[in-house]
This record gives C-alpha cells, sequence and structure tokens, in this order.
C-alpha cells in the first residue's frame, strides 16, 4: 500500500477561498467545488486501497458488480458504458482485463453482430463478493459520516446532477 501524504499544516481551499473572497467577493462555491474534487481523491485513494489486493480497480469492480447485479449475470458493453456514465473505449478496455483473468466472458449477440455482451463468470462473482467486504468495512472512504450524513450529502449532490442535467426529470430522487 503506497503511503499516505502527510497532513497539511493549513487548509488551501480555505485560503484559496479567503482569496476569492477578497478579489471577486464570492468564493464558497469555487471553495465548494474544490472541495468536491479533493474528496473524490481522497475517496478513490482508499477504495483502490482496497481492492488492490484483490488485484481490481474501481472501474474494474463496478463492471464486475453492474453485471452481478443484471438479471442475467451479462449486459451489452454499450449499456454497461451507460451505466458506468464512462466513454464506450473504457469499457472495451475494463472487459478486456478481466476477460483475460476469466472474471468476465464476451458473446456476440446473435441477432446484431455489432453489439457484444459481458457475462459475468462464478470467478468473477466470487472475487466481487469478497471485494465488497473490505468496501464496506470502510463505508467506501466514507467512514467519517453518520448515515444520516451521507444520506444529505446524496441529496445535496442530487440537487447538483438534476441542475447539471444528469439524469431526466422523470428519474425519482429517493433523497428528497
Amino acid at each position: 500500500m503506497p503511503p499516505r501524504p502527510r497532513p497539511l499544516p493549513l487548509d488551501p481551499i480555505a485560503v484559496a477561498r479567503e482569496h476569492w473572497t477578497n478579489r471577486w467577493g464570492v468564493g464558497e462555491h469555487m471553495a465548494a467545488a474544490t472541495s468536491v474534487i479533493r474528496v473524490q481523491q481522497m475517496l478513490l485513494a482508499t477504495i483502490e486501497d482496497a481492492l488492490r489486493p484483490f488485484g481490481l480497480t474501481f472501474a474494474s469492480y463496478e463492471a464486475l458488480m453492474l453485471l452481478s447485479f443484471s438479471r442475467t449475470g451479462e449486459l451489452p458493453l454499450g449499456r454497461m458504458s451507460e451505466r458506468l456514465m464512462v466513454h464506450p473505449a473504457s469499457v472495451t478496455n475494463t472487459i478486456d482485463r478481466l476477460e483475460q483473468r476469466g472474471l468476465v466472458r464476451r458473446r456476440p449477440d446473435p441477432s446484431d453482430r455489432r453489439r457484444v455482451f459481458a457475462g459475468i463468470t462464478s470467478e468473477g462473482r466470487d472475487l466481487a463478493a469478497a471485494a465488497t467486504e473490505p468496501l464496506n468495512g470502510v463505508s467506501f472512504g466514507l467512514a467519517a459520516l453518520s448515515d444520516d450524513d451521507a444520506h444529505r450529502l446524496n441529496g445535496l449532490l442530487r440537487t447538483v446532477r438534476d441542475a447539471g442535467g444528469d439524469l431526466h426529470e422523470a428519474v425519482p430522487n429517493p433523497w428528497s
């Protein structure tokens, strides 16, 4: 496991907020955006640390879990790209690596040669289940939050996602 960076002696986001406020009269939104990006980096590092013993990245773990949650254990690569919210080339690369390890298998769609399905193998299911335990153990990097705080955070982030057009307006909001 790589060493964690030393704690900073000052909060650079708070300092930037002060400069921003002094120069433009506003700074909270810049500080919030910068904080979200920094926390994302920290969460990803915690998640990747938990997955490293399993030889998984967060992207490969998400792909395995998506397949394991699907009704048949397989999905078209295009649908995986949509659900994982990543470029199709990223899904192809992730599936390539998982397939090399025997964790997923590909099969062409017999009714449309352009479409390819990825399906999780029993080895992939077992590995995904085993990798989930340490992720739950570190609360996906959010152990500092209570369940109520995490619920409120999801609601706030959903508001930002909705305002940014991330979801169709008819998609229910479980955090409202």
